[in-house]
């Protein structure tokens, strides 16, 4: 059934503001610049911890990883944060988490302004961001319908696909119809049914910078992967890790643009 705008801005809201870096983050765990680095890499291998805060005058000025350990103090093998670690905020939503990650494979976050608490890529494995991604590929998957809907309203996407693939939908129409749900067609397509319609659209490929079909359909691929793998709790780290990356880098950058380029890309698509 079709979807208005105002749902798609709610949504939107919802996955950007009601997600944030402290829903993944786990606390630093620090220690003195004085503490002896043996003792410390010790507690480290038993908690299987990469990398410590460490601690000068009470308060966590930098970090140090647990191969660097080897003697000495601490404060001897301290790494200060730098712009270079990209630190972000306890409110950053999880786009701005997923850039920082794709610098350094963690980041760190800021708590009133100091350092503390971490995320890795393992973080990313829990529910929250589960959640966020399969809201996003969710939310891009209706925006794709709606198109589809209103670009291809004489039903003429059907050219695109096969016949095998058209019956199937037309089998789930029936279905659901039967059960006393009033669908159209285009809701009963597969998420890679869509994909492949849309892939033919050069006008969207340019709105949302793809630039070939071939390119569409193996983005449309990599984001069915994440959902199914999401769909039945599988890992999405460390195989999905690149396309996750690619999945945010392009929600924000469509985002902003997203009701403008909907209200373009929702005409009629004229046949030349």
């Amino acid at each position: 059934m079709p979807w208005r705008d105002t749902q798609s801005s709610r949504l939107r809201r919802l996955f950007l503001e009601g997600f944030t870096a402290m829903d993944i983050a786990e606390p630093l765990v620090s220690f003195d610049e004085s503490a002896r680095a043996e003792e410390v890499k010790v507690v480290m291998e038993e908690k299987d911890f990469d990398l410590v805060g460490v601690r000068k005058d009470g308060l966590v000025e930098g970090y140090v990883r647990r191969e660097e350990l080897v003697s000495g103090h601490c404060g001897e093998h301290s790494h200060s944060f730098t712009p270079d670690d990209d630190l972000v905020p306890d409110t950053a939503n999880l786009t701005d988490v997923v850039k920082s990650l794709a610098i350094n494979k963690q980041c760190f976050v800021t708590i009133l302004d100091r350092v503390g608490a971490i995320i890795t890529l393992t973080d990313l494995e829990k529910p929250p961001m589960r959640m966020f991604m399969f809201g996003i590929i969710t939310l891009g998957e209706m925006v794709i319908t709606e198109i589809i809907r209103h670009r291809y309203s004489d039903g003429s996407w059907q050219e695109f696909l096969s016949e095998q693939r058209l019956a199937k939908a037309k089998l789930l129409q029936e279905e659901r119809q039967r059960r006393g749900q009033n669908v159209d067609l285009v809701d009963c397509l597969q998420y890679g049914d869509k994909g492949w319609i849309i892939s033919y659209d050069e006008e969207f490929r340019q709105a949302i910078g793809v630039e070939s079909r071939r390119e569409m359909r193996r983005a449309v691929k990599e984001m069915e992967n994440i959902r199914n793998n999401l769909a039945h709790t599988q890992e999405i780290i460390p195989t999905g890790w690149p396309r996750i990356i690619i999945a945010c880098s392009r929600w924000e950058q469509n985002l902003e643009k997203l009701p403008e380029r909907m209200a373009q890309l929702k005409q009629p698509k004229v046949k030349k």
